[in-house]
């Protein structure tokens, strides 16, 4: 089967945006491809975080990844830390890559406004410590929204780079784009972030869950009850492409064009839809929760797992750039 890699940072609380736009799409490759997911907590360090509760936040990423059905019988799930190769390889890209190349990338740009008190080398060297991660396994195929499409140019690149430079080594890895909708948070403005106090959380109950979608922004032609709405520039309507089941669907787009329902029932329906699939999900945190060694036992594994890929491509590397030590006989 063909390799895929993908990565999520433990930076906070894990959101249906995440579950839609990654976590979802993930589960649905292990049938098909090889694959490799890693909580990447290097890349979290590049902006400002709590010490204390990055241990915490991994290890709840983590446990989320699994009960969504990412578990070791079908994937390979560890921690980025706790494979050095990693940041070995990146070093070595850091050789191979320009730095224009670095600081023309959309999201540097984005993250330095947003942090302009730490504009650090992590945020700049940010892509090649990724196409670290994807290299280091020989992935051909990378899952990721189009956000990061450039980062996976780039790792071609880089890739082209070193082939050119060493001899074949590294595959030039294609994207996987998802099919799933993009869902803005419930002020329906912005991508779904803590900081912005509008996501809705994959393990919030369900009195949360309605309440937040409850006073959630809808489709602003739809001043009053009987305002005829325009579904495409509603973001209830892209979760119910989401969560809801063809003919829901149908019923709410045409009840919000024709202002047959009003926003509240067209709530209620995806309020319903969405606490039913993340319900089971929340179980199965509970119940890995309630296995106190379980999470850290398949994180040893997995990070064993995929140092034993790691590590034999990180010797021919070596060889390749002349650094392996080779004993006189």
């Amino acid at each position: 089967m063909e390799r895929i890699f993908s990565g999520i940072q433990p930076s906070g609380e894990i959101h249906i945006g995440n579950y839609v736009g990654a976590i979802r799409n993930w589960v649905r490759l292990v049938d098909q491809y090889e694959c490799i997911y890693c909580v990447v907590d290097y890349h979290a360090i590049t902006v400002e975080y709590e010490v204390a509760l990055m241990q915490r936040r991994i290890l709840e990423t983590a446990t989320i990844l699994l009960a969504c059905g990412l578990t070791p019988e079908k994937c390979i799930v560890f921690v980025q830390s706790h494979v050095p190769e990693h940041t070995e390889l990146a070093w070595i890209f850091n050789c191979v890559t320009p730095i224009g190349e670095l600081e023309r990338m959309t999201q540097f740009k984005e993250k330095a406004k947003q942090h302009r008190q730490n504009i650090n080398m992590g945020l700049l060297d940010y892509p090649v410590l990724q196409a670290a991660d994807i290299l280091i396994y020989k992935a051909g195929y990378v899952p990721v929204g189009e956000d990061q499409v450039q980062h996976v140019e780039l790792c071609r690149d880089i890739a082209r780079k070193f082939n050119a430079r060493f001899g074949l080594t590294f595959p030039e890895p294609q994207v996987l784009l998802s099919a799933a909708p993009r869902i803005l948070g419930t002020d329906g403005q912005a991508k779904m972030s803590k900081s912005m106090n509008n996501t809705i959380g994959l393990l919030d109950p369900p009195s949360v869950i309605w309440e937040k979608l409850r006073t959630a922004v809808t489709c602003p032609h739809r001043e009053k009850r009987y305002d005829p709405g325009h579904p495409e520039h509603c973001n209830i309507y892209t979760m119910h492409t989401a969560f809801s089941k063809p003919d829901q669907l149908e019923y709410v787009e045409k009840g919000c064009r024709t202002a047959a329902i009003g926003c509240i029932e067209c709530k209620e329906i995806l309020s319903k839809n969405m606490i039913e699939e993340l319900i089971p999900i929340q179980d199965r945190v509970k119940a890995i929760n309630e296995k106190s060694h379980y999470i850290h036992e398949v994180l040893t594994s997995g990070a064993d797992r995929a140092r034993a890929i790691a590590q034999k491509v990180m010797e021919e590397v070596r060889t390749k750039i002349g650094v392996k030590f080779r004993p006189q006989e």
